[in-house]
């Protein structure tokens, strides 16, 4: 993530930190000056050496403007260095959720959704306020990783001619699916365990018919969790830096399309959409979060209903009523009686 770092540093971080946190200095003074204040800093401000500008890739460099070198924080600051990451985190992960989620919502989610039982009265505002609510923790818990990337700890490299061997920057995409995926499975049937269910993982359960918009509405704790294969596979495996960033987004872009409710994909091995909502309406099943394979190995995978792939019978009532329920036999086990009551209060608002 230096790529990103560098980007933000470059177009914006410079000119933030050099405005509030400033040096105490004459007009004046040169940029050799410039440099030499600024690290005359690092001992109190957590720097380990002085700042000398290393583009973070061998593909394009941005050559630091002046205000690199005008904040009592320089750019190798680990305190600057985690500050920028939860911002990075923070900002960038609202904008590409409202952008994808709203893509999602315009051009492929069903409206029709909204009429189905177990859909909630104001279910989007909710979905969107309980993301924005823990945005900001899951950022929070995520940028140690990033600061530790960027600090040489991960095994990130930069162009094809660093690959630990031939073909590797075409192999690790697959290896971090497995990987990831792999993990992910069993994180999220941890989550499900009942000592853990009720505390972390039953808000984003909430959402039995999700939106787009459910797919970063979770506890903090819980996205967290299912986010950290992402930031542990770079430290354990070789990964090319460009492809870490496409993955990063395209994980996020993944978590909209299995709650958008299309369900084009009706494969064996891809975990879409269709996979997904046997999750939320029976709970149980489909752990996954881009393959079948570690729900099938481990007992737990359930095919998509064939009345979800043809139009006249995906909303229809009778497929409704049959849907609710069963996951209403499967919730007296998973959540118990309070739960129960609950959740007919809030069918009862959609009638």
């Amino acid at each position: 993530m230096d790529i990103v770092l560098e980007i933000w540093d470059t177009f914006l971080g410079d000119r933030l930190y050099s405005t509030l946190l400033p040096l105490s200095l004459q007009s004046s003074v040169s940029s050799p000056g410039l440099v030499n204040l600024s690290n005359s800093t690092l001992a109190l401000f957590g720097a380990s050496s002085p700042f000398v500008y290393e583009p973070a890739t061998a593909l394009f460099s941005l050559e630091p403007s002046q205000y690199a070198y005008m904040s009592a924080w320089p750019r190798n600051n680990i305190y600057r260095q985690f500050l920028s990451f939860f911002l990075i985190v923070w900002i960038f992960g609202i904008i590409v959720y409202f952008i994808c989620a709203t893509l999602s919502y315009i051009f492929i989610w069903d409206k029709t959704t909204v009429n189905h039982p177990k859909y909630l009265k104001n279910q989007i505002p909710m979905e969107i306020t309980q993301t924005m609510q823990s945005m900001p923790i899951m950022s929070l818990l995520t940028a140690p990783f990033l600061v530790a990337e960027v600090r040489g700890y991960a095994k990130l490299y930069d162009t094809v001619a660093e690959e630990p061997f031939a073909y590797y920057s075409i192999l690790q995409f697959p290896l971090f699916i497995l990987f990831t995926d792999f993990f992910i499975y069993w994180i999220h049937r941890g989550l499900h365990h009942p000592r853990i269910y009720k505390h972390l993982h039953k808000p984003h359960h909430k959402w039995i018919m999700p939106s787009p918009f459910a797919s970063h509405a979770f506890h903090p704790l819980d996205g967290w969790s299912q986010s950290v294969p992402y930031h542990v596979f770079p430290f354990i495996f070789p990964l090319q830096k460009l492809a870490y960033v496409f993955l990063f987004g395209f994980i996020n872009l993944w978590t909209v399309l299995i709650h958008d409710g299309e369900y084009v994909a009706n494969s064996p091995v891809i975990n879409g959409a269709a996979c997904h909502t046997m999750h939320h309406l029976y709970f149980n099943y489909n752990y996954g979060q881009f393959t079948t394979l570690w729900d099938r190995l481990g007992g737990s995978y359930r095919k998509p209903n064939e009345e979800l792939f043809r139009r006249e019978t995906k909303m229809g009532k009778q497929e409704w009523e049959r849907q609710s329920k069963e996951m209403e036999t499967i919730l007296k086990d998973v959540e118990g009686k309070d739960d129960r009551t609950y959740l007919e209060k809030d069918a009862k608002k959609n009638l």
